[in-house]
């Protein structure tokens, strides 16, 4: 007896020492590049900082009420829900019907599969360049296009409207490789002996894509639709590169708000506050998704 417990004991603690050998380097990851971020992140939140980063004042809330209170603030909240509706609606709307286009079989649309996924090849900085060129008010395609139709042309990098739409252009040609490809592989894998029975019954290929392909594929549209919306919120790059939050504000977005206030005007403490702000927003509409989405996710 003494000896099976013993024997259990032993094994038992043979099990913890492996998890933990296995686990420990993924923890420790975790631990140093997430979760310490993470909660200084938040300690930072409720302290006055110095140029360095270092706490100085405890204010409390103070932050908080302080940005909630700020039409600036406020101003680039609603900038970022605009940008992030935008282009979430566009890429998985778009990413959906390029998906379908490309799964008929015609000839030549192993061509299009191509082109549809290429921009995931093209890194954040050739995509700015590429999209300042196409936006360019003198020599840009869409100038060109504007003269040769006799129609105005639009200053879309210095006015705060066509700013906007300029940004959610190139965000959401940025992202429709992705979005293409997982709704792609997604199509693919729906049996053919629906859509060859829905022929059969002689139901159209609208009815057939709203009634078959998309309840088959509504775990990929579950997915794709919180990765997009995630990725929206923490969009930096192209608004860096083609409008740096301008004109007046009009693409000054959260996460280039506190990449302002963090690394140009060395104020850690506002740049914490709005970091955690941040997060519970996302979290927030991930929580929404979750709860609203998934009821009609068909596994």
């Amino acid at each position: 007896m003494a000896t099976g417990l013993s024997y259990n004991k032993s094994k038992a603690l043979r099990d913890r020492l492996y998890a933990l050998i296995f686990l420990g380097p993924s923890l420790l990851v975790l631990i140093v590049f997430v979760f310490f971020p993470m909660f200084r992140t938040l300690y930072l939140s409720f302290f006055l900082t110095n140029n360095l980063g270092k706490p100085t004042v405890f204010i409390g809330f103070a932050n908080y009420i302080s940005l909630l209170s700020s039409s600036a603030y406020l101003h680039s909240l609603q900038a970022t829900f605009i940008y992030v509706i935008a282009v979430s609606c566009l890429t998985l709307t778009l990413g959906l019907l390029l998906a379908q286009t490309a799964s008929q079989k015609v000839r030549g649309i192993s061509f299009f599969r191509t082109i549809f996924s290429g921009t995931m090849g093209v890194s954040v900085s050739v995509a700015a360049i590429f999209w300042l060129f196409i936006f360019n008010p003198s020599v840009g395609m869409l100038d060109q296009l504007a003269n040769l139709l006799h129609l105005p042309a639009i200053n879309w990098l210095t006015q705060p409207g066509w700013a906007m739409t300029a940004v959610v252009i190139s965000t959401v040609w940025m992202n429709l490789g992705f979005t293409f490809l997982i709704f792609f592989g997604a199509i693919q894998s729906v049996p053919s002996t629906l859509y060859e029975a829905a022929q059969i019954e002689g139901v159209s290929k609208i009815y057939q894509f709203f009634h078959i392909t998309l309840p088959m594929i509504s775990p990929t549209l579950f997915f794709v639709s919180i990765i997009t919306l995630i990725e929206s919120f923490k969009s930096f790059g192209l608004i860096d590169l083609m409008t740096a939050g301008g004109p007046d504000n009009a693409t000054n977005l959260l996460v280039y708000r506190i990449y302002q206030d963090a690394f140009l005007s060395g104020n850690y403490g506002l740049a914490s506050t709005e970091s955690v702000i941040l997060a519970l927003i996302i979290a927030f509409f991930t929580f929404i998704q979750f709860k609203v989405l998934e009821k009609r996710v068909n596994y």
